[in-house]
């Protein structure tokens, strides 16, 4: 490793700034040339922007059609991820039972992965981010809060049952484990490698025999991939469903949100709040209320670790799988990685 990869390392993960703008516009300008092509009448990129995921995005408005988003894959793996997100979206799109829930979604319009200018077009959601939102308006932490519950059990209800999911644990932690176990190094040798090990055994442990409601998940639900109103947090679009199955743990994604919300509302980082979860054997308080208000808290001590711990799974391995820069940064695994795995291999248990 080169010395200039080497202290990229150290330094915190960060969306590409105001050097990279000219280079991005002409991308986005030639990306819209190749709509145009293809008989759309858009005018020109506004706001194009590299995401921590390896996308370009913009918006392109029309003289005569709706504006719409265009997201370009600037990685393998961010097109891998575009592609799961197309496919999850137009399966949600064929979900009667959702019924108007399905106005939350945006609606895929053209999905183009192959070719020397790959593209996904979306239609525009109205609304801001949610972590935007609340970086404006902390008051309106509960309200997006509890508008984004209600929103992810809608889904849970209309397209899952409940099951006994002993079967199930293997495909939700093994495939995560080994994308941690593949991509971050620390986790492959010493301390860590062994913590992976209790991981993997508290997981399957504290999963097996219980009985949850496995329905559509979002996989990453959390404030900045939900859209909301200005004004009242109310929760008005959904969006990035890379990560979304038919049939995962549905408490999951409320556990995403809450948590997310802590780690944002506190300036720590996720796996710090993780950490202090594993380390406590519980939630805080406040955060077990919220989450019995949604109908999802667990029935014993143990439970809210083991949904805790799988949350934090899905998160961190969603992210190293969708970006290389984040198995590669040593700030990013020390911040995230390190306090989770070394309060799990400490030997505490619930």
């Amino acid at each position: 490793m080169g010395l200039a990869a080497e202290l990229r390392g150290f330094l915190p993960i960060q969306s590409a700034g105001l050097l990279t703008r000219p280079v991005d516009l002409i991308i986005a300008r030639r990306l819209a040339e190749s709509l145009r092509a293809d008989g759309a009448a858009y005018g020109h990129p506004r706001g194009p922007r590299r995401t921590l995921s390896d996308l370009l995005v913009f918006r392109l408005d029309g003289a005569a059609q709706a504006p719409v988003l265009v997201k370009h894959p600037r990685s393998s793996r961010a097109a891998v991820s575009l592609a799961g997100e197309c496919e999850a979206v137009r399966r949600l799109a064929h979900e009667e039972s959702l019924g108007t829930w399905r106005r939350l979604l945006p609606v895929v319009e053209e999905c183009r992965l192959e070719g020397p200018l790959p593209l996904v077009v979306e239609s525009w959601l109205p609304g801001v981010e949610g972590d935007t939102l609340l970086q404006r308006s902390p008051r309106l932490a509960r309200s997006v809060t509890l508008s984004g519950l209600d929103a992810i059990r809608e889904l849970h209800r209309a397209t899952g049952r409940r099951e006994e999911v002993t079967s199930r644990v293997g495909d939700w932690v093994e495939p995560r484990l080994t994308v941690l176990a593949e991509e971050v190094r620390w986790c492959r040798r010493g301390q860590g490698a062994e913590a992976m090990t209790v991981l993997r055994d508290r997981l399957v442990r504290g999963l097996a025999g219980r009985k949850l409601l496995v329905a559509w998940t979002h996989g990453d639900f959390h404030p900045g991939n939900v859209l909301v109103t200005r004004r009242s947090g109310e929760l008005c679009g959904v969006i990035d469903w890379a990560g979304a199955l038919p049939d995962g743990p549905a408490v999951l994604d409320q556990y995403t949100f809450v948590l997310t919300m802590r780690h944002q509302l506190e300036g720590r980082q996720f796996g710090q709040v993780v950490a202090d979860v594993v380390r406590r054997a519980s939630l805080l308080p406040e955060d077990r209320r919220v989450l019995a208000e949604a109908g999802a808290t667990a029935s014993d001590p143990e439970g809210e670790t083991t949904f805790t711990l799988l949350t934090w799974l899905w998160h961190v391995a969603g992210n190293v799988a969708k970006s290389a820069r984040y198995g590669r940064s040593q700030r990013w695994v020390a911040d995230n990685i390190v306090p989770v795995l070394s309060e799990v291999g400490s030997g505490g248990m619930p």
